[in-house]
């Protein structure tokens, strides 16, 4: 990209730079026309501190030293990308809120709490939060709830199942619960009153219209979730199955550029892409 496209792109800054995500991100950000990195910031303490956030992304001096200063990088950018954890992603939506500018949230296992405070930091300032970034996932949300409104649960019984590597640390992914707030959009039901976390032991027979829930972890697998859809005599199964993180934060790229101008709000992937009808 030219110079000059660069200078009119969207200025954008990643908070959790130094790890896999936030270098995939700043990757993404290089690639994409309209964007162009200008922020990057760790914890303190982080050994990454000083670092210039294009070398450690492997893309060469981008002249960007990474902060613990996330204050004085958001007044600079018009949007912030943030995969890390959600009391992190809580203070930061915060932050945006006084910097008015638009924070993507990839951030999973946020509480009720949590997401109480980013919706009112979203009065301020434009957030898109999605438990998942990806065309084909939130593609994947719509079909679900299509489905689970036309088979109902007195026919076909719902299980998630989904598969992270060995690091993660949160369960189900939020992928999963995404999946499940569809199924349960579908059905016209709260996922809270019918989820089913886990199951050991004599647990008894399904209770019927609940929507099951198991977590695998192993390995370095991106992320595998798969909804069936089981009914007497017959399966349905609808799967994504993600093989790059890179997917994740081009669609974050994707999300900041869509929200720059647009009045102050809680958006997701689906108004993103357009799906959220």
């Amino acid at each position: 990209m030219s110079g000059a496209a660069k200078d009119n792109a969207m200025k954008l800054a990643v908070v959790g730079a130094g790890g896999r995500m936030g270098q995939t991100l700043i990757r993404a950000i290089h690639a994409i026309e309209g964007a162009t990195l200008a922020g990057a910031v760790e914890r303190p303490g982080s050994p990454h501190i000083g670092q210039d956030a294009g070398e450690l992304a492997g893309i060469g001096h981008l002249n960007i030293p990474i902060t613990d200063d996330a204050l004085s990088v958001f007044v600079g950018v018009e949007g912030v990308l943030d995969f890390t954890a959600p009391a992190a992603t809580v203070e930061f939506a915060a932050l945006a809120a006084q910097a008015r500018i638009v924070h993507v949230i990839g951030t999973t296992g946020c509480s009720v709490e949590d997401d109480e405070k980013i919706r009112a930091a979203a009065r301020h300032a434009v957030i898109i939060k999605s438990g998942n970034m990806s065309l084909g996932v939130n593609l994947l949300a719509v079909l679900v709830k299509q489905a689970a409104k036309a088979l109902g649960s007195d026919d076909f019984d719902i299980e998630i199942l989904e598969m992270h590597h060995k690091h993660k640390v949160d369960a189900p992914s939020g992928t999963a619960l995404l999946l499940g707030e569809a199924a349960v959009a579908g059905r016209n039901i709260s996922l809270a009153d019918h989820s089913v976390r886990a199951r050991d032991g004599h647990t008894g027979p399904r209770e019927n219209g609940t929507i099951g829930f198991a977590a695998l972890r192993g390995g370095s697998v991106v992320g595998d979730h798969s909804v069936i859809l089981a009914g007497q005599g017959e399966r349905i199964t609808l799967s994504h199955h993600a093989e790059d993180r890179t997917i994740f934060a081009r669609g974050a790229v994707k999300a900041a550029l869509w929200g720059k101008g647009r009045k102050p709000g809680l958006y997701s992937m689906l108004d993103v892409l357009g799906l959220n009808n």
